[in-house]
């Protein structure tokens, strides 16, 4: 096939020569660059390795990439390599930095060529790649990522366990001129002692090895180099709520809390905040793993939700995040989808019980009602009450015993837990108590916490409903009080104006619900006891049956993603949210330090959660 160029007079030119001429397209520039980099770096480092490399067929090609021959060569090309690997990801996701990196080591490869190797084709090559990126460079705009002076530890940990790998991969892939057959401790401290720049106690014929000294030097001194440059470059903290985002975000919720469950979570104050160009809308949001993670529904008038959510992915493109929505409902799923020509899918459904529909009568309630007579003819007594009808005393000794019976070390939640109690404008909250007085015998020493035996924490939603967010139980106290303390709840809610109550998300429910159904097919089957077997770490099965026992109505819950490829890495990103999945470093003297100090309640306006945390039934 062929096109005719400027009118009768040109000559015909095929369409695959002028796709050519033309080049990639520039949104591909990105992911094309970085996969040549990768290939590039890791033909480097072989080429700076391995002897035989160089001579094989392949020196074809690791010729025409940044590296020189000798002794200098092997460390150079080395050097390039790991470089070229740590570029890569940055360049695939659009990274200033990583194209000024880029552009000034091209060149300086392209020299070293040209002098050491006198290889025109390789520094064509890598001006080439250069120019692709110069004329490209509008694609390259995504601003840093978040991060700390944790990343220069975490730097010198990964570069320095990889550089005693590569070290030796390196000492001991030159055998031949290698004295004697040294042990792999012998091996390993003469890497350690070449990536400090002195000789080790490995023996070469012939005197030094120079081949190796230089590149174990030149590992060294990458490792030394880049974990100086992230101990000293500026820091770019995650977007935090401010008090000002918080005052915004609640007069939202005084006029539009009451129409998603999960608007009142947004007042974490790990959480940044856009808002729509009005301000009559907003979308909350943490960066975890380079994605954009977004919870429940915008806030605010359900109009200036475009607006918001516009907003929401200007600033994933800035920064090159993957953007995602995790829990939106199917309102919410319709206006993400359409807004942005994100995909939706089902994760869940939301568990909601109608106050006026709730009775512990009839066959269906049975097994909840007798758990709770025998919990109170046991002596168990309940309480529910706002927050602000706490005293200070009281509520400190809540906040003491909701941290010290939590079963992880790690505090859970991001999309449906609050995380803190009795804070400043958490006055609405209802707190429901378990309490029993310790027995007088020695066996049983008194509780620091008095009779205090569980505690279940709801957070407003709207007017005339509340949202389950935390739930903790003395380990000691009788099995059932979760279901006590709700039933409680349940009956309290008419003398609170409470009209409608979740109890937190159910993964996957309805797959679990269908699955042990007759009829049910061989995939339906396969697929519930897959998650009955994930169930067994992250209680899948357990909380379906735990809400179940309620009769609620289920209100089904979605994720919002750009791609299916996006999924394991957005569900990885959630784990990680949700305190699942920790990659903190431990530390020598733990203490726990919260986020902000609570300050006596004050009649302001609610927040909303339901949490994830240890325990038997957790708020997913």
């Amino acid at each position: 096939m062929s096109v005719t160029v400027d009118g009768d007079k040109s000559r015909l030119v095929p369409v695959q020569v002028r796709r050519i001429l033309r080049g990639p397209r520039p949104e591909k520039v990105p992911a094309l660059v970085g996969t040549a980099c990768t290939l590039g770096g890791l033909i480097d480092i072989a080429a700076g390795v391995f002897p035989r490399f160089r001579a094989s067929r392949m020196h074809a090609v690791a010729e025409v990439l940044p590296g020189t021959l000798g002794h200098l060569s092997a460390a150079l090309s080395l050097s390039a390599g790991v470089l070229l690997l740590l570029l890569a990801h940055g360049l695939k996701r659009h990274k200033r930095r990583a194209w000024r990196a880029a552009v000034v080591l091209l060149p300086v490869g392209a020299a070293a060529q040209f002098v050491w190797r006198h290889s025109v084709i390789g520094a064509l090559f890598s001006l080439a790649l250069l120019a692709l990126l110069l004329r490209h460079r509008a694609e390259f705009a995504a601003l840093p990522d978040p991060r700390s002076r944790w990343r220069a530890l975490a730097n010198f940990v990964v570069m320095g366990a990889g550089s005693i790998a590569l070290g030796l991969v390196i000492v001991s892939a030159h055998p031949r001129r290698v004295v004697g057959d040294p042990s792999l401790t012998d091996r390993l401290e003469h890497v350690l002692y070449g990536l400090l720049g002195f000789e080790g106690p490995v023996a070469y014929t012939g005197g030094v090895d120079w081949t190796v000294g230089y590149s174990l030097g030149a590992l060294g001194m990458l490792t030394a180099l880049t974990t100086t440059y992230f101990a000293f470059r500026p820091e770019h903290p995650a977007a935090r709520l401010t008090d000002d985002d918080e005052t915004r975000l609640r007069a939202l919720l005084d006029q539009h809390g009451g129409r998603d469950s999960l608007g009142h979570f947004a007042l974490r104050h790990d959480k940044g905040v856009v808002f729509s160009p009005s301000g009559k809308a907003a979308v909350c949001y943490r960066v975890v793993s380079g994605v954009m993670l977004a919870s429940g529904d915008p806030i605010g008038d359900v109009e200036a939700w475009p607006g918001a959510i516009e907003r929401f992915m200007d600033e994933a493109k800035a920064h090159s995040w993957t953007p995602a929505v995790m829990g939106c409902s199917e309102t919410g799923g319709q206006v993400w989808t359409r807004e942005t020509g994100l995909d939706a899918l089902e994760l869940g459904d939301e568990a909601i019980v109608d106050v006026a529909d709730f009775s512990l009568s009839g066959r269906a309630m049975r097994n909840v009602r007798q758990m709770v007579k025998r919990i109170e003819r046991n002596g168990y007594t309940t309480q529910v009450r706002r927050v602000r009808d706490l005293d200070d005393e009281e509520l400190e000794r809540v906040r003491r015993a909701a941290a010290d019976w939590r079963g992880t070390d790690t505090e859970r939640g991001f999309s449906m837990a609050l995380g803190r109690i009795g804070a400043t404008g958490d006055g609405d909250a209802v707190i429901a108590t378990a309490h029993k007085d310790d027995p007088e015998d020695p066996a049983h020493p008194a509780s620091p916490y008095g009779d205090l035996k569980a505690i279940i924490h709801f957070v407003p939603w709207g007017p005339d409903g509340m949202s389950l967010e935390l739930m903790r139980r003395d380990r000691s106290a009788d099995p059932g009080m979760n279901e006590l303390l709700i039933v409680a709840a349940l009956q309290a809610s008419p003398t609170l104006g409470i009209e409608r109550v979740s109890l937190n998300f159910a993964m996957f429910r309805s797959a679990l619900a269908r699955g042990e159904k007759i009829g049910a097919g061989p995939v339906l089957r396969a697929w519930r006891g897959l998650l009955v077997f994930l169930s067994r770490w992250f209680q899948i099965e357990s909380l379906y049956k735990f809400n179940d026992k309620f009769r609620p109505r289920w209100e089904p819950r979605f994720v919002v993603y750009r791609k299916s490829r996006d999924l394991p890495r957005i569900g990885l990103a959630a784990m990680r949210a949700e305190g699942f999945v920790t990659v903190s470093l431990p530390r020598l003297f733990p203490h726990r330090r919260p986020a902000r100090a609570p300050r006596p309640c004050a009649h302001i306006v609610p927040t909303l959660t339901p949490a994830p945390a240890e325990r038997e039934v957790q708020a997913a």
